[in-house]
């Protein structure tokens, strides 16, 4: 048969098209650029998406707007460093290794940010890691070390050694993203970018522009700031976190040293003055007249309070004290999140971006009379959490199944197309984000806390946690537990554990906490070994732990010489 010479350039042009289209579905779809924006310590309560009844964060807030909102997000461990290493390798504590601030992490282990370096992503950290000065996988980073400071901070930096910047640091932090989306990345390369913010860290010092609005606001008390603990056991009564008696007066709630003698007050331990005499003498004169500007006055209306005030009068001050001065800090991460936001925008940047804000853990404003975190209870194990994706998430929108920090590697690591390691232990939360939640079948999440005898003297436990409940066991030197009915007591005050209509539910908690253990390889035999290493550093550093108690520190050595 002949064909036309029309009839045989038609059908090439199909074949051609059709060749056209199979190379353009078989293509792999772009890569998302990935913005992973973290706090220390922020509380969800401190955001307003969450709560607006403390401060409104418009800047945080826009990311829920854009995408998704998580109102049971949580974390593995509730402390600093061992939380980052969550984060970072997908695995719990107990098998990456780092349960506590004490040890080192070990770099064996494969990060997130190594996996997509491998795969081709510009990778780059700014702001606060708390371990290590030399984060891997990264093309570009400037570090604080250790916890850094709020005023003209020192970084440890990849290419120019330690440098010190003048200013504030969360606007420090800001500017070295800010700089490096604009003149270092790379428009043909996928981006991951870690922004990771000091604040709102103890000992929470404000930006200058704040101080004076700040220092004359006054906050809502919780509900539970005089909890007296009678519904719990010992290691909520034990615990060294009252901000009346653990907080400190100088470093936390500002009372200069002078004041401090003037009016007899003792130090509540021997960085109490030094902590703030620390920052304030890193000042210019230019910042520290515009501190002592706000709180001098802070200073002279409490000397003229304190010698008729109640026990409870103080109690309620440090609460407001305190609230003025991390609510401070936090205005100032909300407003440069707002910058990098407006960047994005402005360059075309969000189309194809997953933006995360959340925090290391979560934190007690008062709660139960408590400052800091480490417990299992909500405020300082649920963590802030939200994620947007331009046309990929639905703007708007909230989730409220059990999802962690252990997550995260993986989730970022689907996006980008990369198959996670065999070894990681979280899931991805693509198909929550996607609207697929069919595919998405965790019913409970696992807590293990370990940084125990230390300071705030929270008791070693670990714990499994459902929608429902919250059951938890506390061990080393004591064999509690308690079981918590989440819906119906949401304060947490009252432990049913022993409540006979809760035998069902307590057994079957039992079995999935058993299968939890399992599952993450977690187990006393594992524990005991974490123990024994953390006493022998412990002797090794003639017991420093920063508890009060040293009779309690004692006493486990005599215990362990018998044994």
């Amino acid at each position: 048969m002949k064909h036309s010479l029309k009839s045989i350039f038609l059908g090439s042009l199909a074949v051609l098209a059709f060749a056209c289209k199979t190379e353009e579905a078989a293509k792999p779809a772009e890569r998302p650029n990935i913005i992973f924006i973290m706090s220390d310590d922020h509380a969800y309560q401190a955001i307003s998406a969450y709560d607006n009844t403390l401060i409104e964060t418009p800047n945080i807030d826009r990311i829920a707007k854009m995408g998704m909102l998580f109102t049971n997000a949580s974390v593995t461990n509730s402390i600093c460093a061992p939380s980052r290493a969550t984060i970072l390798t997908g695995k719990h504590s107990h098998i990456n290794g780092k349960v506590d601030n004490h040890f080192p992490f070990d770099t064996t282990n494969v990060t997130f940010p190594q996996i997509l370096q491998d795969a081709g992503y510009q990778t780059a950290m700014f702001g606060k890691l708390h371990f290590g000065n030399s984060p891997k996988g990264f093309d570009q980073f400037k570090i604080l070390p250790g916890q850094g400071v709020y005023y003209n901070p020192d970084f440890i930096t990849k290419n120019e050694g330690k440098i010190k910047v003048e200013g504030y640091v969360t606007d420090i932090i800001t500017d070295m993203t800010l700089d490096w989306l604009q003149n270092e990345r790379k428009a043909d390369q996928p981006f991951m970018l870690m922004y990771l913010h000091k604040a709102p860290h103890r000992e929470w010092l404000p930006a200058e522009r704040h101080v004076e609005e700040f220092t004359n606001r006054s906050f809502k008390e919780p509900a539970t700031l005089f909890d007296d603990y009678s519904g719990r056991g010992r290691a909520a009564h034990e615990a060294e976190m009252n901000l009346l008696t653990d907080m400190h007066w100088g470093g936390d709630s500002k009372v200069y040293p002078e004041v401090m003698d003037e009016l007899g007050i003792p130090e509540n331990s021997s960085w109490d003055k030094a902590a703030l005499t620390g920052e304030l003498n890193r000042m210019t004169e230019s910042q520290r007249a515009n501190w002592d500007k706000a709180y001098m006055k802070v200073n002279e209306d409490f000397k003229k309070a304190y010698p008729t005030m109640t026990e409870k009068d103080k109690m309620k001050w440090r609460y407001q004290r305190y609230m003025q001065d991390y609510l401070g800090t936090i205005k100032a991460v909300d407003e440069n999140v707002g910058r990098v936001l407006d960047y994005l925008e402005a360059n075309d940047l969000m189309e194809n971006t997953i933006i995360v804000y959340t925090s290391d853990q979560g934190f007690y404003l008062g709660e139960h009379g408590w400052f800091d975190k480490r417990f299992v209870y909500n405020e300082s194990f649920k963590t802030p959490l939200l994620m947007a994706w331009p046309n990929r998430v639905k703007a708007g929108t909230k989730s409220d199944e059990m999802v962690q920090n252990l997550d995260f590697a993986q989730t970022f690591l689907e996006a980008a197309g990369i198959e996670a390691p065999a070894d990681m232990q979280g899931e991805s939360l693509l198909p929550l984000l996607t609207g697929e939640t069919d595919k998405w079948t965790r019913e409970a999440v696992y807590y293990h806390y370990y940084e125990y005898p230390s300071i705030h003297m929270v008791k070693r436990h670990y714990a499994i946690i459902t929608q429902e409940y919250k059951m938890v066991h506390y061990y080393f030197d004591s064999d509690e537990w308690e079981l918590i009915d989440r819906k119906k007591d949401p304060n947490e005050m009252t432990n049913v554990y022993d409540d006979p209509a809760y035998a069902e539910i307590k057994a079957k908690l039992h079995k999935q906490l058993d299968g939890l253990r399992e599952k993450y390889g977690d187990s006393s035999e594992l524990s005991q070994d974490y123990i024994d290493k953390y006493l022998d550093n412990l002797e090794k550093n003639k017991y420093s732990t920063g508890g009060k108690d040293t009779g309690l520190i004692d006493k486990i050595f005599e215990d362990r010489k018998k044994k």
